[in-house]
């Protein structure tokens, strides 16, 4: 086991770690941007309210070029790796106000057979990114993201007894991703109008994002009926919601269409048991 103190340098342990290294980050605050590329590492903390790793990066954000960030490159931590666990820790964006910066990523997770336990995942717009990317966007971006963000495959992935907090479209790709008794919390930026999930999954893809016995809460300053539990971000975008309990916060219609898209014909999102009032699109899982 490595033992990190906060006065350690966690980048350079996270990058340069072999593979199957087990990580414990002791009580603190690592201010730290970090791609994980070895694969079997297991990264601990001593709780998600006492050892955290926080950057700020944005969308809007210039790099040494004078290009924008673009949402891609704005993690704070991105998992590039397979069989990655994390327990017991926080990965935070923190720069805020999205509206004038944009998107804010705090974990990218763009590996297969990804493990979550007990964590916290603060940002604003965009919190988590569950890869990989839509297959337009992979070839969009040859030559501008690296190639280990950029690949087409299967990235299985679950949380679990996770808090996840953002406002808009704060849990986002097409990753074929559990979330288990966790807290999806809507912050008060998101005062007017947010969307927890945006899933853009391929037409092909039989597993999406399946909420199974979670949460859906919101901080105070969060209107009630502004909410949607999810929106399709490309057409086939496959969200299951089971089991789940929702604040006053999430709208009567549950979910939402995309703006001025026709994605309610192919988006495949289901709610079991079945809530009155929602759009006539959602189905019962049965």
């Amino acid at each position: 086991m490595i033992l990190v103190h906060p006065n350690d340098d966690l980048g350079y342990i996270l990058t340069h770690a072999g593979p199957n290294e087990h990580i414990h980050l002791t009580a603190g605050t690592w201010r730290i941007k970090a791609m994980i590329t070895s694969p079997g590492l297991t990264i601990t903390g001593e709780g998600s309210d006492k050892s955290a790793v926080v950057w700020d990066d944005y969308a809007k954000k210039l790099d040494e070029r004078g290009v924008e960030y673009n949402t891609f490159r704005t993690w704070t931590l991105a998992v590039c790796a397979d069989n990655v666990t994390m327990r017991d820790l926080a990965v935070v964006n923190d720069a805020l106000h999205p509206e004038k910066l944009g998107q804010e990523v705090a974990l990218t997770v763009y590996g297969d057979n990804f493990v979550m336990e007990r964590c916290r995942l603060t940002s604003t717009q965009d919190t988590l990114f569950s890869g990989p990317l839509p297959r337009d966007l992979i070839a969009r971006y040859e030559g501008f993201l690296p190639d280990l963000l950029r690949r087409d495959m299967t990235c299985r992935q679950r949380f679990t007894d996770c808090l996840i907090e953002g406002t808009v479209d704060f849990i986002f790709g097409c990753g074929e991703t559990v979330f288990e008794n966790c807290e999806i919390r809507s912050l008060s930026d998101a005062r007017h109008c947010g969307y927890a999930a945006a899933p853009a999954h391929e037409s092909e893809q039989t597993e999406g994002f399946r909420f199974k016995n979670c949460r859906f809460t919101r901080e105070e300053g969060v209107e009630d009926g502004i909410i949607y539990l999810a929106r399709p971000w490309r057409d086939y975008g496959l969200c299951v919601f089971e089991n789940c309990e929702y604040g006053p916060h999430i709208s009567p219609l549950g979910f939402d269409k995309w703006n001025d898209t026709s994605r309610d014909k192919t988006a495949r999102f289901y709610e079991s048991p079945a809530v009155a009032g929602r759009v006539p699109w959602v189905k019962k899982t049965s």
